[in-house]
């Protein structure tokens, strides 16, 4: 058994991933010793999300052993060792329970296609790596306004260590995951050049899954500057950083991430001037209506939206959105023929056509349809939106969004909100969304906290070097 990258799989990585991998869950046990739990646990996540090799080991009756397994192991097993109290601090609430659904509908999504009990317990302890593990964590360490302010602040300082190397790679090409590593991230590299130039990849898995998370850490700086919770980061003024962190982010030449990244200042902006949460509502709605009609209906409307998008992209963009639908369509048409629990694994939810695959599934939203039927789609999109939509509509009102206890927790979950637009035309899998999905939804089980008086608030803190 050995570690393979995805973009070269039979060519074995060099002696620095295996290193670096069984490494790191001893180095998450001294993180927990030198730091805070709370602490420990951001800084794990999102270095070990930005910084560990796209590297893969099988492992027998085990999910893969990868960068997300080797996180959400480490976390488990230090917060077993050295903070067991916080444990038994869970309480399972109403939101938690799709993400029970989600985690356990491989079982009988597995006996529904005769592909017997072992294979859906073998599907059941995947997703509860990749997605029940992070989502537990957040429950049991950021279910407040102070562990999301962390959270947000490990994001933004994440994103200020990927500039230089997003820059470099902007003009080298993504090579310092071969470089470091020895083998790239992906396999076609064609991906990479977007607008006259590359698109960084890093140590992730595509250029898009980099944009996400710039996107992610740009919209946290701006509502920090905007609202006055971080002046300083090691000691020069946060609009230096955020002006920064905005120049690479348009350097990354995803255009996805630019509609979102605009979305969210949007949505955080009608909040500020005009104290209101209507956008996120009315995205909210949009996107599950766009779910209902694709996944119940069959009228689509793909046409329309290529359309009216034909004004404002490249060619190459609509001709790449238009594959896009036209696979989600074909592959919706399957997906309704075991429309409750899925076709199951190992491809059954593709077309083939004289022994050769068809369709191609690159959204989020269709591979949970077509694998796991209605029960996933609508568990794993209730994990995501249930959170957002409580969290604004019965916690903190766009009013409260820039008191600067809040302003983290709503740039947060507005950054959620875009993940979930994402995963409708990518399938990018981040455990610091689910993460955050996790911390959000203890955030509304729990009794709201009261906020200091208006006349006094916090002196906004700045972030040391140390």
């Amino acid at each position: 058994m050995g570690f393979t990258f995805p973009g070269n799989p039979f060519q074995g990585p060099n002696l620095l991933v295996p290193l670096v991998m069984f490494a790191w869950i001893p180095i998450v046990f001294y993180l927990f010793t030198r730091f805070s739990p709370r602490r420990a646990v951001v800084i794990s996540f999102i270095t070990a999300w930005l910084y560990l090799p796209q590297a893969a080991m099988s492992l027998p009756g085990l999910p893969e052993y990868t960068k997300a397994t080797a996180t959400s192991y480490g976390i488990l097993l230090a917060t077993f060792v050295f903070d067991s109290d916080r444990l038994q601090s869970f309480r399972l609430g109403w939101l938690d329970l799709p993400m029970l659904v989600w985690c356990l509908c491989t079982i009988p999504t597995s006996l529904s296609n005769g592909l017997g009990l072992y294979d859906g317990v073998s599907g059941m302890l995947n997703q509860l790596v990749v997605w029940g593990i992070p989502y537990f964590l957040g429950r049991i360490y950021f279910s407040d306004l102070a562990g999301l302010r962390q959270l947000a602040m490990g994001i933004f300082i994440g994103g200020l260590t990927y500039m230089p190397l997003c820059l470099i790679e902007t003009r080298i090409s993504p090579q310092l995951h071969r470089i470091v590593y020895g083998g790239h991230a992906f396999a076609d590299f064609g991906q990479s050049m977007r607008l006259g130039g590359y698109r960084p990849t890093v140590f992730m898995s595509h250029g898009l899954a980099v944009g996400a998370f710039m996107m992610a850490a740009t919209l946290i700086g701006i509502w920090f500057w905007q609202t006055g919770t971080v002046t300083k980061v090691w000691k020069y003024p946060i609009s230096w950083w955020v002006g920064a962190l905005l120049f690479t982010f348009i350097m990354l030449r995803s255009t996805g991430a630019y509609v979102n990244l605009a979305i969210g200042v949007g949505i955080l902006f009608a909040g500020k001037y005009f104290r209101t949460a209507l956008p996120a509502f009315i995205l909210i709605a949009t996107m599950c209506i766009y779910l209902y009609i694709n996944a119940m209906t069959g009228n689509y409307f793909s046409d329309q939206i290529i359309e009216t998008l034909s004004q404002f992209l490249e060619p190459d963009r609509i001709a790449s959105l238009q594959f896009r639908f036209n696979n989600e369509e074909l592959l919706s048409d399957k997906a309704r023929e075991r429309i409750v629990l899925g076709w199951g694994g190992w491809g059954r939810n593709l077309i083939f056509e004289n022994g050769r695959q068809k369709t191609i599934p690159d959204s989020l939203w269709i591979l949970a349809f077509g694998v796991y039927g209605l029960v996933g789609l609508v568990s794993l999109f209730s994990v995501l939106l249930a959170p957002v939509f409580s969290f604004f509509w019965s916690r903190y009102p766009a009013r409260l969004w820039t008191r600067p206890e809040v302003a983290p927790a709503a740039a947060l979950t507005i950054a959620l909100l875009l993940y979930v637009v994402d995963c409708l035309v990518n399938a990018m899998v981040n455990p610091i969304y689910i993460l955050v999905s996790g911390g959000v939804a203890g955030v509304v089980l729990k009794p709201k906290q009261r906020l200091q008086p208006k006349t006094a608030p916090p002196v906004p803190r700045a972030v040391s070097s140390r």
